[in-house]
């Protein structure tokens, strides 16, 4: 796979080699949720790579349930219930079985999901998903929907507290009635930043991997900004989607990795391929 990059930039790293499995031996350093990150981690170690698990997010429940208590009460109002992340699924249905009710309480909504780990999340939970779009974004979410007609719709968007307001706007714009609610929040773990320093300045790792705009801003959080270059040279960054790669670029970094579907499976595979040059190649083009 090439990636292209866009903004030209020569690469400060060194030509990986052709090696077993081109991650093998590689030090990946995970970002994310620890609950989140053991698929993905188990991946990587299977192809030879050392895991560094840093969280830089905890997912923890909204301050109050009001809202989506609210929502509960009057799901069948519903035309479509949109979810953004498989965080939102699961404690989307958490409070839902804590207030007595099943998915037979929404069976007249039709399901969106922003990517398949929610879709499959979803499915786990009993829910029949009738919309994935092709790209895993909120914008294209927004294109699927202008082509299905939602005038007059009633939406629920169920998603963590800080999130774009792209999606819930081009909905409203498009005609539709949408209720937006908090059903879990993503916090910063306290500590970490003299290990996170110690590692970088030691050059004990080969990858930072981000799969959320979230784990980009509280990483940056714990280091100083005029120490950033100095501790990210050398290191590939690998963004899992475009969003998280435009808040790592507006935050400093320069952004080597980034898949063509945004998902783990596709991230791990764009991190083999970028320390796996085809044979004509000196490097994997950026």
């Amino acid at each position: 796979m090439k990636i292209k990059n866009r903004h030209n930039v020569p690469s400060p790293f060194p030509s990986p080699h052709r090696g077993e499995g081109g991650v093998r031996g590689k030090k990946i350093l995970i970002t994310r949720a620890r609950e989140q990150s053991r698929e993905f981690t188990a991946r990587l170690k299977k192809l030879g790579a050392e895991v560094i698990e840093f969280p830089t997010i905890e997912i923890v429940p909204p301050l109050s349930w009001k809202n989506v208590d609210r929502a509960i009460s009057q799901l069948k109002s519903y035309d479509w219930i949109i979810f953004t992340s498989a965080n939102g699924v699961n404690f989307f249905f958490q409070r839902l079985k804590e207030r007595g009710k099943s998915r037979r309480s929404f069976s007249s909504s039709k399901v969106c999901a922003i990517g398949p780990a929610t879709g499959q999340q979803l499915k786990k939970k009993g829910a029949q998903v009738d919309y994935i779009p092709k790209e895993f974004v909120a914008e294209s979410i927004l294109r699927g929907f202008k082509r299905m007609g939602i005038e007059g719709k009633q939406i629920l968007l169920a998603r963590a507290k800080k999130a774009r307001d792209v999606l819930p706007e081009g909905l409203k714009k498009m005609g539709a009635t949408v209720d937006v609610v908090e059903v879990y929040r993503t916090v910063k773990p306290k500590g970490g930043a003299m290990r996170l320093k110690r590692l970088l300045e030691k050059k004990e790792v080969d990858v930072i991997t981000f799969t959320s705009s979230s784990t980009v801003s509280h990483f940056i959080y714990l280091l100083k900004k005029e120490e950033l270059k100095k501790l990210l040279s050398g290191i590939a960054i690998a963004c899992i989607g475009p969003v998280t790669a435009k808040t790592a670029r507006q935050c400093g970094m320069q952004v080597q990795i980034q898949p063509k579907q945004y998902t783990t499976p596709d991230l791990t595979k764009a991190i083999t391929e970028y320390f796996t040059p085809h044979p004509s190649q000196g490097r994997l083009k950026m």
